[in-house]
């Protein structure tokens, strides 16, 4: 925080002021208390400083750096080269954030606080041994650095050092038990070592984590005026209501693949329950409708929240119900397929496919890229089209695109255009993707929501897994308790897919797609 001394500077007055209403969230005031200040003295260093974090509250990094900079310029501090690292950090200027650290270190290098943004910023551009270094300072000046203690475990899980993350998590949350983003990766690390019924209490957290990048702020937990569903019996506790119907509303969240997979859990709640709500995406809702509700009409899909939720008796976030069922690695209800495409758009498909030449080539999909550009893990789960093309080189599969770009940088570039059938254009949803897969023989698919969806129809896919990869794949395996048609076949170095397509090369040599 900026301080000041005792002065006969009568600019003093206003910058108390100013610094006051700063400190009390009265932003606009602050900045004009300080443009007495700078009519006084145009040089004020902390007066420049407090603009500048005045302009960073108010959402304007830019301004907020140029203020920042005129007080170094003035006055040189390890403060002032703080403030400048974290709103370049915000404004992910991770070099000039490193840079502005270390100029700072070298003004005070027992800085605790630099040394974590320091790592902060080295850790967004996956300098991942560099950010452990800092954060290890930061925890030898400082022990009880919570935050640090939960990034330091970050980077050991994504260099795949499960164990040594599950320690720093721990110590995380020891520190502060209100750290619900060390919870919530504890929960996620203890998922990915297969510790299901410890992990899930932690992974009720989880919302911690859900966040476009890691200096982007959380999400909230849905809250709805109605008791959440934990598991156990929901018998009326009268006889008066006894007849009483009992419902549950489920709350879709977190991305497309969560409810593909978690889906499965629906026609379980139906049986402890009369009915059961979901409150379902559009782009799943013409899928979840031929996959349960005509199948179970008691499964009811929702566009929205209900307008009144207190027609419904308990609810549960999707992602809640393993927890609910108690389930465990050995118990993971596994049973393919759970999803079905509509088989009037399965045989339009069929039919497309015919007009073909070479119609009888065994076909096989293929995602390359994920579906969010923004998610801080999405470069490293995903490849670029060109360097699928000695797959799509193999002539004796017919590849068909199974993605769906949400930037023109993931459609398939022009080399690759020859080898490959891409009706996705055509593709409106869910249904229409379910009823394409249907009409393969293979899906190879990047960690998203297109291996869940054709796993979950009973459909072969080979995941092609990054290193360190999200816990649901757990570690060390090729195959996977939640789809027993989906095999893995993971990175064995972060960031290195060649090995990864060589294996796919060589079993689509000498394994028929066909049986």
């Amino acid at each position: 925080m900026p301080t000041t001394s005792l002065s006969t500077d009568p600019s003093l007055a206003h910058y108390a002021r100013a610094l006051d209403a700063y400190q009390s969230g009265h932003f606009e005031a602050a900045s004009d208390a300080l443009a007495n200040v700078f009519a006084l003295n145009p040089d004020h260093a902390e007066g420049l400083h407090l603009r500048g974090l005045v302009a960073f509250a108010l959402n304007d990094a830019d301004s907020a750096a140029a203020w920042i900079e005129r007080a170094i310029e003035v006055e040189a501090t390890a403060v002032f080269y703080n403030s400048l690292c974290v709103v370049q950090t915000r404004s992910r200027r991770f070099i000039d954030a490193v840079k502005s650290a270390r100029c700072g270190l070298a003004l005070n290098p027992g800085f605790d606080v630099l040394n974590y943004n320091l790592g902060l910023a080295l850790q967004l551009q996956d300098r991942l041994e560099d950010a452990a270094a800092c954060y290890r300072r930061t925890l030898e000046l400082t022990p009880d650095h919570s935050a640090a203690c939960n990034n330091m475990g970050t980077v050991l899980k994504a260099l795949d050092d499960l164990q040594g993350a599950e320690s720093h998590y721990r110590h995380a949350v020891h520190l502060d038990p209100q750290n619900v983003e060390a919870r919530s990766n504890l929960g996620h690390v203890l998922l990915a070592l297969g510790r299901y019924e410890e992990a899930w209490p932690y992974f009720e957290d989880r919302w911690a984590g859900v966040r476009m990048a890691i200096d982007q702020p959380r999400h909230d937990r849905p809250r709805l005026p109605l008791p959440q569903w934990t598991g156990g019996s929901v018998t009326p506790q009268s006889a008066s209501s006894a007849e009483k119907p009992r419902r549950l509303l489920v709350v879709h969240e977190q991305g497309f693949g969560d409810s593909l997979q978690f889906a499965r859990y629906l026609p379980m709640a139906l049986e402890r329950f009369s009915q059961v709500g979901f409150v379902c995406p559009p782009p799943l809702r013409r899928l979840f409708e031929q996959s349960f509700s005509s199948r179970w009409p008691d499964i009811v899909l929702l566009d929205a929240w209900p307008d009144d939720p207190t027609e419904w008796d308990w609810y549960s976030p999707l992602l809640s119900l393993p927890m609910a069922f108690g389930t465990r690695l050995d118990t993971i209800p596994s049973h393919t397929p759970y999803l079905h495409a509509d088989p009037a758009l399965v045989a339009s498909w069929r039919e497309r496919f015919a007009r073909l030449p070479d119609a009888d080539l065994p076909r096989a999909g293929i995602v390359w890229a994920g579906g969010n550009t923004g998610w801080s893990a999405d470069t490293a789960r995903s490849l670029v089209s060109a360097q699928i093309t000695p797959l799509l080189a193999l002539d004796h599969v017919r590849w068909v695109s199974l993605q769906k770009a949400d930037d023109h940088s993931k459609r398939a570039d022009a080399n690759n255009t020859a080898g490959l059938i891409d009706w996705m254009d055509d593709v409106a949803d869910f249904a229409d993707t379910a009823a394409l897969i249907a009409n393969l023989d293979l899906v190879v698919s990047v960690d998203t929501s297109v291996a869940h969806l054709a796993a979950a129809m009973g459909k072969p896919v080979w995941l092609l897994n990054r290193f360190a990869g999200c816990w649901r794949w757990l570690r060390g395996r090729d195959d996977s308790p939640w789809y027993p048609g989906l095999r893995v076949i993971t990175q064995q170095r972060r960031g290195e897919w060649s090995d990864v397509l060589q294996h796919v090369i060589a079993d689509l040599q000498t394994a028929p797609l066909r049986q």
